[in-house]
């Protein structure tokens, strides 16, 4: 059997619209994809070289598209405190 390996694609890094929870990427039919942002804390080596360490980064849960904070608007990572 042969092993068919994928060339190494970048991830796509996308800014979020303010509010934004759903991803905006279109497919190549023209679909948007719609998967919900999560935050993704485990990002490796490629996207601390694009981001930085300790950025606040959102990955798309369908396609995988890692997406940065809206600028401007204050960081959400933090624990509601009441």
């Amino acid at each position: 059997m042969t092993e068919t390996t994928s060339p190494e694609t970048k991830p796509v890094v996308k800014t979020r619209i303010p509010f934004q929870r759903a991803c905006n990427e279109k497919n190549e039919k023209g679909k948007i994809c719609a998967g919900h942002l999560k935050r993704w804390y485990g990002f490796g080596d490629d996207i601390k070289k694009q981001v930085g360490e300790s950025a606040e980064v959102y990955r798309c849960e369908n396609c995988s598209t890692v997406y940065l904070p809206a600028p401007g608007f204050k960081s959400r990572s933090g624990t509601l405190q009441f």
